[in-house]
């Protein structure tokens, strides 16, 4: 049957598929829009499919805050062109709407949310990507529960988004600068106290390792220097290599720093002083709590001499975080 440029209009209009698309559809289906609608909903669980490996590192952050409870969501696409297109933004928008008002637990029960056209979360996110034909993907869903809160949304570019929730009410600075902070500092928790065994436990082993590889090397120097032979000159295999036939090191002094480095890294690496190892390490897990919990980070938003801590103390000796939330498409 003949499909006219009105019932494409329609179509369009309904579905917001573009031009081509909902005419072939219109012609598979001949001319039932219902059908019609259904082709464009599977065409786009077949690109969905095609795309499923690429990745969206693109899209929009969204906060949403409400009565002592927010959300903060993350739409992703492939490309800077398409998040900056209204369907793509009004869409983001839309779900963070459902979100709000429906406030599921958790990522997959917000796919599971219908929007306000009777359609999941999962399947318009999924018909966006029949329509432009790139990936289009949920990155990121979180909520949180606090007597005030307070959200932050990178404004250039819109991928970056904090939300923060304090046990009571703060002056708008200092709220404002707390989830600043959190956006752009990315803290792992707000203090030593919460902070996951998992990363403490991590952040221990590197530590360790860091310390041993330090102590090994300076044996090395010391080894190497009292032969006669600058450590910088023989660092890795390819500088002994391209030393030596610079002229800087005679082949003797070449074979001499590779013993060095073998022998005398062995017998370091088999003699490290356990207990000294430990406290250095334990120094460095300290040191990394004070740069990477929210508490004990330096507050950008002051003269960079006052922790957060002593921020919010300065303002409310009782204010304190008790909940944050952040995501960034860049990370």
């Amino acid at each position: 049957m003949a499909i006219s440029a009105a019932d494409v209009m329609k179509l369009r209009k309904m579905t917001s598929a573009g031009m081509m698309d909902c005419k072939k559809a219109l012609v598979e289906a001949d001319g039932d829009f219902n059908k019609a609608m259904e082709i464009i909903r599977e065409k786009g669980k077949l690109v969905a499919a095609k795309r499923a490996d690429r990745n969206a590192t693109e899209g929009a952050v969204k906060a949403r805050i409400s009565a002592g409870k927010g959300i903060l969501v993350c739409l992703g696409c492939e490309t800077d062109f398409v998040s900056q297109n209204s369907d793509f933004q009004n869409l983001a928008e839309a779900i963070a709407d459902v979100a709000m008002a429906n406030f599921p637990e958790d990522l997959d029960g917000l796919k599971a949310c219908k929007m306000a056209d009777g359609r999941t979360v999962e399947e318009a996110v999924t018909e966006q990507t029949g329509k432009t034909g790139e990936k289009h993907e949920l990155a990121f869903y979180a909520r949180v529960e606090a007597p005030y809160i307070k959200e932050y949304i990178h404004k250039i570019n819109g991928k970056l988004g904090a939300i923060v929730g304090f046990n009571k009410e703060l002056p708008l600075d200092i709220a404002k600068g707390v989830v600043m902070q959190v956006a752009s500092m990315n803290p792992v928790s707000i203090s030593a106290a919460d902070c996951p065994a998992a990363v403490l436990e991590s952040e221990k082993q590197v530590a360790i390792e860091k310390t041993k590889e330090e102590q090994i090397q300076k044996a090395v120097d010391a080894a190497l220097k009292k032969a006669g032979i600058n450590p910088a000159h023989v660092d890795s295999e390819a500088h002994i290599e391209s030393n030596t036939s610079k002229g800087w090191l005679t082949p003797e002094m070449a074979d001499k720093a590779r013993e060095i480095i073998k022998t005398v890294g062995a017998e370091k690496a088999a003699n490290l002083p356990a207990q000294m190892i430990e406290q250095i390490a334990n120094g460095r897990v300290q040191k990394f709590l004070k740069e990477c919990t929210l508490e004990e980070q330096e507050y950008q938003m002051g003269d960079g001499k006052q922790t957060v801590k002593a921020a919010m103390a300065a303002v409310d000796k009782d204010a304190k975080v008790i909940i944050f939330k952040r995501f960034s498409l860049n990370d």
